[in-house]
């Protein structure tokens, strides 16, 4: 035979206790609120300035090396021909964000950002060409307050009224001018890797008496960029400070 549940007998001390101690933790939430999640998108983290996010272009610091190129890991960055230049543009579908090719740059010319939240309307818009990289892409920001965590004893969130930069100012690398030379002319074997290699043909060759070649750089078009010294299997050409150099830039093979 199934017996009835009986109501509980109500306490009314314990209740009006139960009922006040509701209503002092919901005022202490309203006053100072202890829960650690970001109202996003009204409220943005505060982001270390070596953030990985959307990697922008300087392209007057751009020197043509192709080291952003050969460095990438994920094959994401292929270089374009612009004003007769080559400069790098990244496909996102493969970019893994690992900036080595930010940290990689001679003269900073891939500069890092704190933008992540960053939506493509298809798989093609996702390769972003050097002129797109240039300016910093337009955000629709809802926040106005950034929240910084401090966990130096119990985990604390700061809010303030500000808005916190996307676009993080780095200083650029003090790095002197360079421009290839050459160093040891007798070790050239006209192999012509320099020549093919240079990516603003400041390297050109031509042949005298028919059995001279004779190799000259011309140091106005020359980047410093340093390709051809890395592709010279002789050790044949060094690279020179700019301002420091007194050769005439030719060599020649016989």
């Amino acid at each position: 035979m199934a017996k009835s549940v009986k109501s509980p007998k109500m306490n009314l001390i314990r209740s009006v206790f139960g009922h006040l101690n509701a209503i002092i933790e919901v005022t202490k939430e309203v006053v100072m609120p202890s829960t650690i999640t970001i109202h996003y998108p009204r409220e943005r983290r505060k982001l270390p300035d070596n953030f990985r996010g959307l990697i922008l272009f300087d392209k007057n610091a751009c020197i043509n090396c192709f080291r952003c190129s050969h460095i990438c890991p994920a094959n994401a960055i292929q270089m374009y021909i612009r004003e007769n230049k080559y400069y790098p543009g990244i496909d996102y579908t493969k970019c893994i964000l690992c900036h080595f090719c930010v940290d990689s740059c001679p003269t900073s010319a891939l500069k890092p950002s704190k933008i992540h939240d960053v939506v493509f309307k298809s798989l093609d818009n996702m390769v972003v060409k050097p002129e797109d990289m240039i300016n910093e892409p337009k955000v629709l920001r809802e926040d106005y307050i950034t929240v910084e965590y401090d966990f130096d004893e119990d985990l604390i969130m700061r809010r303030s009224k500000v808005k916190e930069k996307l676009v993080v100012e780095i200083d650029k690398p003090v790095r002197p001018d360079f421009v290839a030379g050459a160093a040891n002319p007798e070790n050239c074997i006209a192999c012509r890797f320099c020549v093919n290699s240079c990516p603003q043909n400041a390297i050109s060759f031509k042949l005298e008496d028919q059995q001279t070649m004779v190799f000259s750089i011309d140091i106005d078009k020359c980047t410093g960029c340093l390709i051809c010294i890395r592709k010279c299997p002789t050790e044949t050409l060094k690279a020179f400070r700019r301002d420091k150099i007194e050769l005439e830039g030719n060599y020649e093979r016989r």
